[in-house]
């Protein structure tokens, strides 16, 4: 059964400057609600039980953004508007849920994982990306669907243009499983055109073993001089360890650029 879930939430979003300068690119709106609630939503109503916000001191203003009763409370004493009453009622919902942990430096994403290692209590646990938004159909509740299934970890998958790939992980592909579902024969990071294995990109969910802990920390800086947690996941599957590729069926918004960012806005509000 996966119960957790960990969100790394400590970057910079220096991709969506100037608007992040100042605020989370987490808690911007898209249509109406923080992109940070459609992973939350998406958590909830595929079972997950606790969320762990990995963030840095210079984003304690996600916290902040839970935590802030005094201030509703204030609002509603003198104005019984029902919208506000709503929308703080299902605050304090996802702050019975949420933990926070901080990774203080950008160390990279195997690094933000590692900070939940005395948190994650299960053999498998959940990873979302918050960049990644994925509409219509909940990718987190078939994932684990297919885990149960099969007992092992499972990536998330979406096919690209060829000529883009250099952009993403990509997967080499062992053995198709059925028309949704492959086993993952390795994952290469952002390759050349022509050395591409396929066109199968990594998108970010993951539920991953509690042996993914030992292989990052023991994980070498990789690059940017950051510690990745691919590099960590290929160690797992050259031992045997099995993860399976998953072609969600949702539709796909990246939220981590401006032009994905105003995409994503227009898109949700056609849905």
């Amino acid at each position: 059964m996966i119960r957790q879930a960990i969100i790394p939430l400590a970057g910079l979003g220096t991709r969506l400057l100037p608007l992040t300068s100042v605020y989370a690119k987490e808690l911007l709106p898209i249509n109406g609600k923080i992109g940070l609630e459609y992973i939350l939503d998406e958590c909830i109503e595929a079972g997950i039980k606790e969320i762990i916000f990995i963030i840095s001191k210079k984003k304690e203003i996600i916290k902040k953004y839970f935590y802030n009763d005094k201030f509703y409370r204030r609002i509603i004493s003198k104005k019984k508007d029902p919208r506000i009453i709503k929308e703080y009622n299902k605050i304090k919902k996802y702050k019975k849920i949420i933990k926070f942990v901080y990774q203080n430096y950008p160390k990279g994403t195997g690094d933000a994982v590692l900070k939940t290692k005395n948190i994650i209590k299960d053999k498998f646990f959940l990873m979302l990306l918050p960049d990644d938004l994925i509409m219509k159909k909940n990718c987190t509740k078939d994932m684990i669907i297919i885990h149960n299934k099969f007992n092992c970890s499972v990536m998330a998958s979406m096919k690209v243009k060829k000529n883009t790939v250099k952009r993403w992980g990509i997967y080499s592909r062992k053995k198709n499983i059925d028309k949704y579902n492959f086993y993952i024969n390795d994952v290469i990071e952002k390759p050349e055109i022509k050395k591409a294995p396929s066109n199968n990109a990594v998108i970010g969910r993951y539920i991953l073993s509690r042996k993914i802990f030992n292989k990052l920390k023991k994980q070498k800086k990789g690059k940017g001089g950051e510690i990745h947690i691919t590099d960590s996941i290929r160690l797992l599957i050259k031992e045997g360890e099995k993860f399976i590729g998953h072609n969600f069926k949702g539709k796909y918004l990246d939220c981590g650029t401006m032009n994905g960012y105003i995409n994503s806005s227009l898109e949700i509000s056609k849905i």
